[in-house]
């Protein structure tokens, strides 16, 4: 289905509803734009929270140990 929006004088416009409800776009999230030879590619990139960054860095031993490892270019 065709959404369709306007640009306002300061180049803004609005996520038709319908998108953001199917798309769960909520305020924070980031629309990247690309340009490719059929036109213009906008998506969706979600804004992380903490939740979903823990986890993500996986370090094994004491932490002072490992910094200064790292600061001695061992690792």
């Amino acid at each position: 289905m065709l959404s369709e929006t306007i640009i306002s004088k300061g180049y803004q416009t609005v996520v038709p509803a319908r998108i953001r409800k199917t798309h769960k776009i909520t305020p924070g999230d980031i629309l990247e734009w690309a340009e490719n030879e059929k036109g213009i590619l906008v998506q969706v990139r979600k804004k992380r929270t903490l939740k979903d960054i823990i986890g993500i860095v996986k370090t094994e031993g004491d932490a002072v140990e490992s910094k200064k490892s790292i600061q001695r270019g061992l690792k």
